[in-house]
């Protein structure tokens, strides 16, 4: 016997929905709110956004990403993010432009000689740990580094309407109400623009001899505002934080590497 058409198209609906990306309800009790709108598209700006790589389609090198390093003096990014973090951000983008990658978990105790072997430049240690199991058909190491982070320019504006008010007041200039007014009036806008560095290396599995380097820079900007008028006030607060900007600078890395060295 022969589906009918309502069974098929049954099948097919429901085919769709189990491959529909999950939806999630958002239980904050200002949702919708204008200020919930305002803070939704700013966190959109900074939500992680896939990059189209454009070697995607060809199979890239076998590689091991090993831990980098934290060059910056900046005790806030310092505090915030080690080496693991920038290398698990590096596995990710390089998998998704189709490299072979060998996670570091895999490695186990065996990662820090491998760390050790190429960040002292030693082939006779990197030849010993690149015998071993899955170590064997890797071609690559990588390596991620920061090597600046620092805010380099602020800049504030602002407006405090008391001094006025007060004079307002003092003189009979518009009258009490309006000298009120004007006293209530209070605007402040800062802004704080950073600067973050990332350097890349490619050393050959096995010779430890470098096969590529590269660095990339990004803005990180970071502002606030408040306005208050009668005792009403509006403020918003945002950017782009460090995660985020450590993610931005791998796949731009990782484009790069990509694009030139695949």
């Amino acid at each position: 016997m022969k589906p009918s058409v309502a069974l098929v198209a049954l099948a097919v609906l429901v085919s769709a929905e189990a491959m529909a990306q999950p939806v999630f309800g958002n239980p904050s009790p200002t949702a919708g709110s204008s200020t919930s709108q305002k803070a939704n598209e700013a966190a959109d700006q900074a939500a992680y956004k896939p990059v189209e790589y454009a070697n995607k389609g060809k199979k890239g090198p076998a590689l091991v990403v090993i831990p980098g390093e934290v060059k910056s003096n900046n005790a806030t990014f310092a505090q915030k993010f080690g080496p693991n973090n920038i290398a698990d951000f590096a596995e990710l983008e390089l998998s998704q432009a189709n490299f072979s990658v060998l996670e570091r978990s895999n490695l186990g105790a065996l990662l820090n000689e491998v760390a050790l072997a190429y960040n002292l430049g030693d082939p006779n240690a990197a030849r010993k740990t690149m015998q071993i199991g899955k170590l064997k058909s890797t071609q690559w190491v990588v390596k991620f580094d920061i090597l600046k982070a620092e805010q380099i320019a602020e800049n504030k504006k602002g407006f405090d309407g008391r001094p006025i008010g007060a004079l307002g007041g003092l003189f009979g200039l518009g009258g009490s109400v309006a000298g009120h007014v004007v006293g209530s009036v209070q605007t402040a806008e800062t802004t704080g623009v950073w600067l973050v560095g990332m350097r890349y290396k490619i050393m050959d599995a096995n010779t430890t001899e470098q096969v590529a380097q590269g660095y990339q820079e990004l803005k990180m900007e970071v502002g606030q505002t408040r306005t208050s008028v009668m005792g009403v006030s509006d403020g918003a607060k945002g950017g782009v934080g460090l995660d985020t900007m450590v993610q931005r600078l791998v796949q731009t890395a990782v484009w790069e590497i990509d694009s030139k060295y695949k």
